[in-house]
């Protein structure tokens, strides 16, 4: 598996979430390291760091919201391919700046 350069979008969304269909990540990655920058819908900015091993990305993540509220929290993901042969992460996440956890699904874009 391997991250780098990937453009995805959220194709589902926890009720807990924040994220949505206009939130947009863009994945770099260098040896198991990951980072990406993601905004749209309700996130002004956000930025994830974590590390992925063979098919577990971990990360930790803090987002400014258009309400202009800084949240965070931590997710635990797994990395898979879906159709066509696309990458797609399924995110468990945990809120640390308030309360609640969910599950998003991120689908590869073209």
């Amino acid at each position: 598996m391997n991250l780098n350069g990937v453009r995805m979008y959220v194709s589902a969304t926890a009720e807990r979430g924040v994220v949505g269909s206009d939130t947009v990540l863009h994945f770099v990655q260098k040896g198991s390291r990951v980072f990406a920058r993601y905004a749209g819908g309700a996130v002004e900015r956000g930025c994830l760091v974590g590390t992925l091993s063979g098919a577990e990305l971990v990360f930790r993540y803090v987002q400014l919201e258009t309400s202009r509220e800084v949240h965070a929290g931590r997710s635990v993901c797994a990395v898979s391919y879906a159709a066509q042969g696309r990458l797609r992460i399924i995110e468990h996440f945990e809120w640390s700046t308030r309360e609640g956890a969910g599950t998003n699904v991120f689908d590869q874009l073209e």
